[in-house]
């Protein structure tokens, strides 16, 4: 534990059963200290694959609750430290850079040092690339081994949906592959809150690591009839590569798949007739956004790892560019743009200013639908021309560059002390600004979570109603996102046993990624390696019930919320016209759509507080 007002350190002692993982102990710490707080799992180091997530815990900025984020293999240098969790408390007097260096059994070193933070993020690259760049500069050489950065950009400064990036380091030079710790804002938490916008860390403190593979293979041919390597090959197929559509990673597979639910022009497209969907997307994804991708990236085999031994290479990329599909969605087809170069600028633009990357491109696309429906003059948002979302009249590679050389003058609008759009308080508090000033129609476009008096989060890019519900954590995968559709009650207490599920990936450390195993069989692992799966299991409970204690979701604020729940239902009876269930809440909905969603909402919030009590009935 560090003191950043004075630097000084402390180390801590659980014992492993009052507390599992960086997920349970974290939401203790954060509540006691206000601390942000980041660590790994009880596997970390092991064999098992994707076991070196770095977790993030803190009470968010932008959400206003806990919340939960991780970074992909950053914890596999962070094991080096010998510790499992750093939590940090107080504020520096001064933007600093943490130094954490382990050398052997030695005490860890531990040095704050002031930075010109703004000076910095202007250079080389820019933003969170530049500061990771300087602080490598400035500790690089004090490592035995390559150490790893968290850095933070300009939006850590101005917003509150700040994130914080990472890439591994290896022949001493950083490496494209970025890995980001995005939802949430504890980007901006650790700046504004904590005064620090760099950590660096490493060491080569040796523990003792799980490392008995023949002992792990037998458990998954126990379970699996299959050993540990071929079971997770199996699991990652649709991060590496599918055949079943000729593509790989998220960004190829949910492309490639979302034809009948494609989300465009800021959820214009949920309005459309599912022909024409079909139509669009075929024409400016499948023969040109996806083709691209495929042509530029899965053929030639450019993908990489976060930065530790994985099978899933799921870091798609082409040059300095990590294709991802959400981000490439938000900043894609949600902004009005379909043309891989447009969409790298934009892409590259917002990750090195430090966003989280499918919050902004929520905001940046609401932002235009507003102007092109003339309730905001660009102007008033200190930027010249309005976006071009007339799709009769798109040229794929032209327009799509008009659209994100607009999103780039968006986002420095919201940078600097004379920024036309003030965002340091979040974008909910600022649309209710311009809807009271102008036009409640300005809110009713801004699909969001809402949460307690100004949290809010825009919304993972699935078609589904599970990615609004009232869950004490949004933005993440706690919530069912299947396209199934679900009565109310029932998708609520589904989407409590995801968040249940997530957890246990959370708290251990290990890559949603590696689900299709992880969350099935960890469980008993711990028992095998700890002997108390039950004791486990009951934290997993018990924190999910804490988180959702706390539970401040309101309903939705926006009309268009409303309308994305509703329009899916009449996708959904397109394909199936004979569920009784789907038929009654769609002709309520039609009937009076705001009424049915005060029901259908309030029923998802039943299904999941009686699935989250302490004490279940």
């Amino acid at each position: 534990m560090i003191d950043a007002s004075t630097g000084f350190y402390k180390s801590l002692r659980y014992d492993i059963g009052k507390f599992w993982g960086p997920v349970d102990l974290g939401i203790h710490l954060a509540y006691k200290h206000n601390s942000l707080n980041f660590g790994t799992g009880l596997l970390a180091g092991s064999i098992f694959p994707g076991s070196n997530r770095m977790i993030f815990t803190g009470i968010s900025p932008n959400w206003h609750g806990f919340y939960i984020s991780s970074m992909g293999g950053a914890g596999l240098v962070f094991d080096n430290l010998g510790i499992n969790l750093l939590s940090i408390k107080g504020k520096s007097d001064r933007l600093s850079v943490l130094y954490l260096n382990r050398i052997h059994g030695e005490e860890i070193q531990v040095e704050l040092v002031p930075v010109d933070a703004e000076d910095i993020w202007e250079k080389g690259r820019g933003g969170v690339y530049a500061m990771m760049e300087h602080t490598f500069e400035l500790f690089g050489e004090k490592y035995t081994n390559s150490p790893r950065i968290l850095a933070v950009g300009p939006a850590a400064m101005y917003s509150d949906f700040g994130a914080i990036c990472s890439a591994p380091i290896k022949k001493n030079k950083i490496t494209p592959v970025d890995t980001w710790a995005g939802r949430g804002g504890l980007g901006s938490k650790l700046l504004q809150e904590h005064g620090i916008v760099a950590v660096i860390y490493g060491g080569t403190f040796v523990d003792e690591d799980f490392r008995d593979r023949k002992v792990a293979d037998e458990w998954f041919k126990d379970r699996y009839d299959k050993k540990l390597a071929a079971k997770d090959l199996e699991a990652t197929k649709k991060y590496r590569y599918d055949p079943n559509f000729n593509t790989g990673g998220t960004f190829g597979v949910n492309f490639a798949n979302n034809a009948e639910y494609m989300t465009a022009f800021n959820y214009r497209s949920i309005y459309w007739d599912t022909p024409y969907r079909v139509e669009l997307h075929k024409k400016f994804v499948i023969n040109h956004y996806l083709k691209q991708f495929n042509e530029e990236t899965i053929l030639p085999k450019m993908q990489k790892n976060c930065g530790e031994p994985c099978v899933a290479v799921c870091k798609k990329m082409k040059d300095e560019f990590k294709k991802d599909y959400e981000p490439y969605q938000t900043m894609g087809p949600l902004c009005g743009i379909f043309d891989q170069r447009a969409a790298e600028k934009l892409n590259g633009k917002a990750d090195s200013m430090g966003f989280d990357a499918i919050s902004l491109g929520g905001v940046l696309a609401w932002l235009m639908d507003c102007m092109d429906e003339g309730l905001i003059e660009p102007e008033e948002l200190g930027i010249k021309s309005k976006p071009n979302w007339d799709v009769n009249h798109f040229d794929l590679e032209e327009t799509s560059m008009h659209n994100a050389d607009l999103g780039i003058a968006l986002i420095d609008a919201m940078l600097g002390d004379d920024r036309k759009i003030d965002l340091l308080l979040g974008a909910r508090k600022f649309a209710r600004g311009l809807a009271k000033s102008k036009s409640k129609r300005v809110l009713d476009l801004f699909v969001y979570s809402a949460f307690a008096r100004q949290g809010w989060m825009v919304p993972n890019q699935y078609w589904t109603p599970g990615v609004l519900a009232p869950m004490g954590i949004m933005g993440k995968y706690y919530n069912d996102y299947g396209r199934k559709f679900f009565e109310p009650r029932e998708l609520g207490q589904l989407s409590a046993e995801r968040m249940k599920k997530e957890l246990i990936l959370d708290n251990l450390g290990i890559c949603r990624f590696h689900r299709a195993w992880a969350e099935d069989i960890m469980p008993d692992i711990v028992e095998n390696l700890f002997g108390d799966k039950a004791g486990f299991l009951k934290s997993i409970d018990l924190t999910a019930s804490r988180i959702n204690s706390r539970n401040s979701s309101v309903f939705w604020e926006s009309e268009r919320n409303i309308d994305y729940v509703m329009t899916f239902f009449k996708k959904k009876y397109e394909e199936d016209q004979s569920d009784e269930v789907l038929n009654a809440w769609l002709k309520r909905f039609e009937d009076d759509k705001h009424q049915a969603a005060f029901d259908f909402w309030y029923e998802i919030h039943k299904g999941i507080h009686e699935s989250l009590r302490d004490f279940p009935v």
